[in-house]
């Protein structure tokens, strides 16, 4: 038995885990994590939690089984033997054993009324719902236009200042013609007024 293989743990069937075998080949390449880590774009706290089997470190089993696929994949292995490794291991562990319940709890009307709008065409009603903005906007304005221009402006101003008159012919505004003194005497051609 081999150096690498003395210090794998062993699962039951005496092969080793998926761990020990994704350190191993990393190893046999003399591939450090951080190199690993840049050509697989997994973190390298990440690689290093895969080879040393802590799968705690992640979040959900999805996680595993992603980082896993990749990093098997970028060491060349038997993807679909590591795979169902993988997963006959995680069946052994608590936290990773049954998938997360999708429905937990009792739905209630906000989740309900967000399923609806989850399932809006949102790339069609979006654009109907701008343009009917748009018009009921220009509408309302025309008619506001409208109002305004058919209302007296001086209606609001009070008694005082302001006194419509009600039967009265309405006032022609003249402009006065100018008399004869008022107008400047006549000046010949190439003359300026006040000089001689």
């Amino acid at each position: 038995m081999s150096l690498q293989m003395a210090r794998c743990r062993v699962t039951k069937r005496g092969v080793p885990t998926v761990a020990e075998q994704l350190r191993a080949a990393r190893e046999a390449r003399k591939w450090t994590v951080y190199e690993v880590a840049e050509a697989t774009k997994i973190k390298t706290e990440h690689v290093r939690a895969l080879d040393e089997g802590n799968y705690h470190a992640f979040t959900a089993p999805v996680y595993i089984r992603g980082f896993v696929r990749t990093y098997a994949t970028h060491l060349k292995l038997e993807v679909k033997a590591i795979m169902a490794q993988l997963d006959a291991e995680l069946a052994q562990t608590e936290e990773f054993r049954d998938p997360p319940s999708l429905t937990g709890r009792p739905k209630g009307p906000l989740d309900f009324l967000t399923f609806q709008f989850s399932r809006v065409p949102w790339g069609i009603v979006a654009p109907v719902a701008i343009l009917l903005l748009l018009i009921t906007l220009a509408v309302l304005g025309l008619q506001a236009w409208k109002r305004k221009q058919a209302q007296d402006p001086l209606a609001g101003l009070g008694p005082g200042i302001y006194q419509p008159v009600s039967n009265a012919p309405p006032a022609v505004d003249v402009l006065p013609i100018p008399t004869a003194q008022q107008l400047p005497a006549q000046t010949q051609p190439g003359t300026t007024p006040g000089r001689r």
